[in-house]
């Protein structure tokens, strides 16, 4: 069995994982990096990034189709080879994977590609890809990035084929003329309307009462709309309780609706997405006294677990599964162990969802600051009164902006509409800074954009926009 040694052992080579690693290498630390499968995790290599290069392709595709009735461009002969879609797609994937190789390398980190098994706080056993035994020990500490996997839902085992998930369901290199999609989360409703704009019929089945849980509703409302238009099915408070195969090949999927109703959806795939399960069991940690609660391993506020020199970060350290949470927590316990002042000490994660519109959040929404007995005020602009937006074509949603009513604090922000997803940061950072409406209100905005909608919605909190009537 051969034996290495090293000041740092990372096991997981995701978002937290590459990047604690690369980290500690920026600080001097020799420090090895164990991954199963590829290096980039879930987020790169089948989740966050060839998700959104499929959102990208289909949204595109869309705008060109629609743009003849709105912008004179007209398209003969427009349509989608699934096949160069999905080469297209996994080149990025290759591209950024080979980044962080080339930046291990660069940064002194090793890459031990193999199964880990945490055998004391300060060594690790991993079985290599050629099934070799090697042990690791380190000298200062072994940081469990493990990440999260897909959760499989017992009645609807996948098969890779015609029930799938969200791995599955970003290298579909045939567009399914029906897809149904358990689960109107974030995953769920994000790849459902890629397919949805690609040409196939959508049918999405919630168990709540709602599609987006924990989502402010009134972004919500702005997506769901826009999916109905575009022909979906939607059934909430609803359960898939299992499926039959047909003669055709489809397959029958019956519907719990409750209250003692029942439908049966005919389709050709059907998408589980009903979240993803933290993968801290079974490593080794539980015989060690590490704790682990439902495959989680909380962690302090530096990454810490409760036993000594045993850390974990992303997914599997807690919510929110977030690959940027993730990130900062890697660099967070790098600098700790390296010696550093660090602490995850953020005020606020922003989050963004990628569907159509998007959804970007970040801080507190109004029943939030609520529950907590905070008195609020409120300011929204739409998209519809933006130049910018009218300009791309894109007018659905608006910027929501919720402050402290006696002192004018920012609190959250909300939006739901083209680039969301980018617009965030500006709140984020307003947050962090804790700044007031009026810092905002009064931070000139370029014009056309986007982003003058933020502006603008900090100014109706404070009952001075320009572009729309404000409130009494």
């Amino acid at each position: 069995m051969a034996k290495r040694t090293c000041d740092v052992v990372v096991i997981g080579g995701g978002p937290a994982g590459y990047v604690c690693s690369i980290r500690l290498g920026q600080l001097k630390q020799k420090v090895i990096c164990v991954e199963k499968e590829e290096v980039g995790g879930v987020c790169l290599n089948w989740g966050c990034v060839p998700s959104k290069a499929l959102i990208a392709a289909s949204h595109t595709y869309e705008k060109v189709k629609d743009s003849g009735a709105t912008m004179g461009i007209l398209a003969e002969g427009l349509k989608v080879d699934s096949n160069k879609m999905q080469d297209w797609k996994e080149g990025i994937v290759k591209k950024l994977t080979g980044g962080i190789r080339g930046l291990f390398k660069g940064n002194g980190v090793e890459l031990v590609m193999g199964d880990a098994r945490v055998t004391s706080p300060r060594t690790v056993e991993v079985k290599t890809r050629e099934g070799a035994v090697e042990t690791i020990e380190a000298t200062k500490a072994v940081v469990v990035a493990t990440g999260s996997s897909t959760i499989e839902l017992p009645t609807f085992k996948f098969d890779g084929k015609q029930i799938i998930g969200a791995r599955e369901a970003v290298s579909l290199r045939q567009v399914p003329k029906r897809m149904l999609v358990i689960g109107g989360g974030v995953i769920g409703l994000e790849l459902g309307m890629v397919y949805q704009k690609l040409g196939s019929d959508i049918t999405v089945v919630e168990a709540t009462a709602s599609l987006l849980p924990g989502v402010d509703p009134d972004l919500t409302a702005v997506v769901e709309k826009k999916l109905l238009k575009h022909g979906a099915k939607v059934f909430k408070s609803a359960k898939a309780s299992g499926y039959e195969k047909n003669a055709d090949g489809s397959i029958a999927v019956k519907l719990d609706l409750g209250g003692g109703k029942y439908d049966t959806v005919v389709c050709d795939t059907v998408l589980v997405a009903v979240g993803m399960r933290p993968n801290g069991a079974g490593l080794g940690l539980e015989e060690l006294g590490v704790k682990v609660e439902r495959g989680y391993v909380p962690a302090d506020h530096v990454g810490r677990t409760n036993v000594d020199g045993i850390y974990a970060i992303g997914d599997v350290s807690g919510q929110p599964m977030l690959a940027h949470k993730a990130s900062k927590e890697g660099e967070v316990v790098a600098e700790v162990i390296a010696g550093h002042k660090a602490a995850k000490d953020w005020v606020a994660i922003p989050a963004a969802i990628f569907t159509d519109p998007e959804i970007a959040v970040a801080g507190l929404s109004e029943a939030q600051a609520k529950e907590k007995g905070i008195e609020i005020r409120v300011g929204k602009f739409p998209f519809a009164a933006l130049g910018r937006a009218m300009a791309v074509h894109e007018t659905d949603g608006f910027f929501k902006v919720v402050a402290d009513k006696k002192t004018n604090e920012l609190l959250g922000v909300h939006i739901v509409g083209p680039e969301a997803s980018d617009l965030i940061s500006e709140g984020a950072l307003a947050l962090e800074m804790h700044a007031f409406l009026e810092d905002i209100g009064l931070t000139i905005h370029p014009h056309p954009t986007l982003g003058e909608g933020m502006m603008e919605a900090a100014m109706n909190g404070l009952g001075h926009a320009i572009h729309i009537m404000n409130r009494s």
